[in-house]
């Protein structure tokens, strides 16, 4: 008997607040809001295979008197049979709990192929039902009760395809800093903190009352009319940290309030932020201890993140010592996720968003199009949702937030919009790919959220990157899971010893981002007169023995050619893949014509 790959499987699914940027006195502000075998005892169940139907295998339940019911020596010569009947190779599985056999039909059968199968099972009079075997995916959504409101995750126009990704991820292991406002107490967050820092040193911008210390708790930005600038009208708290927060990581399926994109991620708050903004000084002192470098006279960070996200901005080139700072921390393996700004102005005019080695992030509104405030130009990487409230206030993106005016008070939610909104929707996937695929590095982080990005399904005038984020197609291909269409092949034919040794054909896999996929496409064309006799397997760059095809006695036909899907996402991609293949019987010859992959 030939034992298919469990994995190889291309199956059927039953599921399936808005502010503009500003500054004042050399300072920055935050980019704000923006058992036994039975007898079938229904006749129908023989119509739930009907032809058209594409599936690799199917279950087969053999009427309770049946020799094939109780023998798997019988069911397996049984699918022989009815595989030679076909013209297709029909290899029995394993018995199921319920007695019923699971038989493979192999990669790329036609639909046709199928209903031939099916057809042949349907009409022994042995055969109680036979049907698909399906692949069932999760239906559930978080029951978190804000969360129908949040269109930015999952509406299938503008939102961020979310969801699709939490099947394989949600972001454990990996910590997120917040560099931002700091953090007012939510339950809703609360699980999901962990201990940050308060790099303010100048008391006047702090409020709390002191300069640096392990407290990033915020007590309210708030200002009077002109005490940030003459002209700059009185302002309320924003409570800006605690709402990107919630974007990343609020508590998610607690019966509570919103999800949060990578709710299985921390958030490590550190507060730069304060009265009329945060200087530069404790941004790149906070940039740097966040991703675990050494701040003088700061306690080394026991929480380092992979991921800061920065919604925040100023005017002005991106000035060489912002630059070294987020140069180090990347170097550092930490990703640093940047707002592009809200002036409707090129970003090239706008720091840290123009700054090197940063994902710069533009915001789209529910339709998909550039928010009309956001920034733009070659220097974006990326746009996200950051919500337009002009159109209607639940247009904007909800998050945690605080409703006190001044002081902090109880706990809520609120819509804002803006690229300080964007920008954590971008953090939490980078979290995301990194809690996925830990060797990731920041590099090919971006890469993949570019690359994996769809078409804005609105406009963008002046450059909006490289399209609308997709997380779930993202995190598919850092983890394995969606094939890109990228083949590489070697075409050099090899002649395949008569019982004898193994031989092996190469393929050289480079400039891959990741692993390799769930759904590897390994497409094998071999010349031999009796393919019985050959075992074929896929050899990994680390060795890994995939087995493809094993030898049988029972398979007489003619040649080998076929695509075979494994699942080979804990593999990288990137390396020397083989094929390996043997004849493992006298008197019959073949050839190794060609083979290839599809990632």
């Amino acid at each position: 008997m030939r034992t298919s790959p469990s994995l190889r499987r291309k199956l059927v699914s039953v599921a399936a607040v808005s502010a503009a940027l500003f500054s004042a006195a050399g300072t920055t502000v935050a980019v704000a809001q923006e058992s036994a075998p039975q007898a079938a005892a229904v006749p129908t169940a023989q119509t739930e295979a009907a032809p058209g139907i594409a599936a690799e295998r199917l279950i087969v339940g053999y009427k309770s008197g049946a020799t094939e019911a109780k023998s798997n020596k019988a069911a397996e010569a049984d699918a022989a049979a009815k595989g030679k009947e076909t013209g297709e190779d029909v290899d029995f599985q394993r018995r199921l709990g319920t007695g019923a056999a699971l038989v493979d039909l192999g990669a790329d059968l036609t639909r046709t192929d199928v209903a031939d199968v099916v057809a042949e099972y349907k009409a022994d009079p042995q055969v109680a039902y036979v049907v698909p075997d399906r692949l069932n995916t999760p239906q559930a959504d978080p029951n978190d009760t804000e969360y129908a409101k949040q269109w930015d995750l999952f509406e299938s126009t503008a939102g961020m395809n979310v969801p699709g990704a939490w099947n394989t991820t949600t972001g454990s292991g990996v910590t997120v800093a917040v560099i931002d406002t700091g953090y007012v107490a939510h339950t809703d967050l609360a699980a999901n903190i962990v201990a940050g820092y308060d790099f303010i040193a100048d008391t006047a911008v702090s409020v709390d009352g002191n300069g640096r210390d392990s407290n990033p708790a915020d007590p309210g930005d708030y200002y009077a009319a002109n005490e940030c600038g003459s002209g700059i009208p009185a302002s309320s708290s924003s409570w800006h940290g605690t709402h990107v927060a919630g974007t990343i990581a609020a508590v998610t399926n607690n019966s509570k309030g919103v999800a949060g994109i990578a709710y299985g991620a921390k958030i490590s708050p550190v507060r730069v932020l304060g009265k009329c903004g945060g200087y530069d000084s404790d941004i790149i002192d906070a940039i740097t201890w966040a991703s675990g470098g050494t701040v003088s006279g700061v306690p080394a960070n026991t929480n380092v993140a992979k991921v800061i996200n920065m919604s925040l901005g100023g005017d002005g080139a991106c000035t060489t010592a912002t630059q070294s700072a987020i140069t180090a921390a990347v170097n550092r393996g930490t990703v640093v996720a940047v707002a592009a700004g809200n002036d409707n102005d090129n970003v090239a005019n706008h720091s840290p968003g123009n700054c090197n080695n940063v994902i710069s992030v533009a915001a789209t509104s529910r339709t998909g199009a550039k928010a009309s405030y956001s920034n733009y130009g070659s220097l974006v990487d990326i746009s996200a949702p950051g919500g337009q409230t002009s159109t209607g206030t639940a247009n904007g993106i909800l998050s945690t937030l605080n409703s006190g005016a001044t002081t902090a008070s109880t706990e809520s939610y609120a819509y804002y919009q803006g690229t300080s909104m964007a920008t954590p929707h971008i953090a939490g996937l980078a979290a995301l790919l990194k809690s996925a695929n830990s060797s990731l590095t920041p590099a090919q982080i971006e890469t993949a959220i570019k690359n994996n990005a769809r078409a804005l399904p609105g406009a963008c005038s002046g450059g909006c990157g490289a399209g609308l984020a997709d997380a779930a197609k993202t995190v598919a291909a850092v983890s394995g899971g969606t094939s890109t269409g990228t083949t590489f092949s070697n075409t050099t034919a090899a002649s395949i010893p008569d019982n004898g040794s193994a031989i092996e054909s190469s393929i050289a896999v480079t400039g891959r981002t990741g692993n390799a996929p769930s759904a590897l496409q390994v497409a094998v064309n071999i010349t031999h007169t009796y393919r019985g006799d050959l075992v074929v397997s896929l050899v990994a760059p680390d060795g890994t023995v995939y087995t493809l095809k094993a030898a049988s006695s029972s398979d007489s036909a003619d040649n080998v050619n076929t695509t075979y899907t494994v699942n080979a996402s804990s593999e990288t991609a990137n390396g020397t893949w083989k094929l390996r293949v043997q004849d493992t019987a006298a008197q019959d010859t073949g050839t190794l014509n060609s083979w290839k992959l599809t990632f």
